[in-house]
């Protein structure tokens, strides 16, 4: 597993040549009467759609993304943009597991760039991205959070089709957070498999045999004091997943490793169902697409 700090180009994306699709979403929010967001812009391009499903006063606004292409290939890229104004609070998440095919050569890209005001809440919530044997994935998640203002968020990624016998052995996998506060960086980390994959994998010092991993990330000014929580949360390893929480520069990270996909999900789901309800004082429940 090669984790290291690293440092973005803001201006790299702008760079990168669009040989296949380009999907793009902006989305901002305002606060509503009730402190829950209320959209003000959107803007999309296939094969982005947003949902904003109807659901219980006590949850949040929610927008669901659609991706209507079937899954990502070589030469694509997507850009999500999100803005959450001071005083909202939001929930955006994917509608369905993504999916990055085999590569002739040229890289799939996905950035998304997430903006939290002071006061505002953000949940990001993709489901799991399953990487095909010879893809090429660069994802990019850039936060920047008001020194005031809250982010719960996850990225899950499934090395191959594990129920179709598939092992992932070659390709490239980057996948890379830039966490700011106020614009200024306090955690930048940088997921790298290239090449031979299978065999960083299969390493006792890397993934040790995984087949999926989820990052769960944490902004708020209680982060910290949450650690041990997250901790009690996570409880013992066990049914081959495992975990483990922590903090770097007030920003509370806790990371899952399992040899089952399907575990990891169910484990993840509790995990973050309890958390948000002990936290933010939401429904302790994940939401209803998470089980379609």
């Amino acid at each position: 597993m090669k984790y290291a700090v690293t440092s973005p180009s803001d201006d790299a994306r702008d760079a990168v040549p669009v040989t296949g699709m380009h999907g793009r979403v902006e989305l901002s929010f305002s606060a509503g009467d009730n402190g829950r967001g209320r959209l003000k812009d959107l803007f999309q391009t296939s094969p982005f759609r947003v949902l904003f499903p109807t659901l219980p006063p006590e949850e949040l606004t929610s927008a669901v993304l659609v991706t209507t292409s079937g899954g990502l290939v070589g030469g694509d890229r997507l850009d999500v943009g999100v803005t959450v104004d001071p005083g909202a609070a939001v929930h955006v998440m994917g509608q369905a597991a993504e999916k990055v095919y085999r590569s002739l050569g040229p890289d799939t890209h996905f950035d998304a760039n997430l903006n939290v005001g002071a006061g505002g809440y953000l949940e990001w919530l993709p489901q799991e991205t399953i990487v095909f044997d010879q893809s090429r994935l660069r994802r990019t998640t850039r936060v920047d959070v008001a020194k005031d203002g809250e982010f719960s968020g996850a990225e899950m990624l499934v090395f191959g089709r594990a129920a179709m016998g598939e092992q992932l052995k070659t390709g490239l996998i980057r996948d890379v957070w830039d966490v700011r506060q106020d614009g200024k960086r306090v955690w930048a980390d940088a997921l790298h498999l290239d090449g031979d994959i299978a065999a960083q994998l299969d390493h006792p010092a890397g993934f040790d045999g995984a087949l999926a991993a989820a990052t769960f990330v944490h902004v708020s000014p209680y982060a910290s004091e949450r650690l041990e929580l997250a901790r009690t949360l996570l409880g013992e390893d066990q049914d081959g997943v495992r975990t483990g929480a922590t903090v770097v520069n007030d920003i509370l990270v806790v990371r899952w490793l399992a040899n089952d996909a399907q575990r990891m999900r169910a484990a993840f789901g509790e995990f973050w169902a309890a958390f948000r309800a002990q936290t933010q004082n939401l429904p302790g429940k994940m939401p209803r697409l998470w089980d379609v």
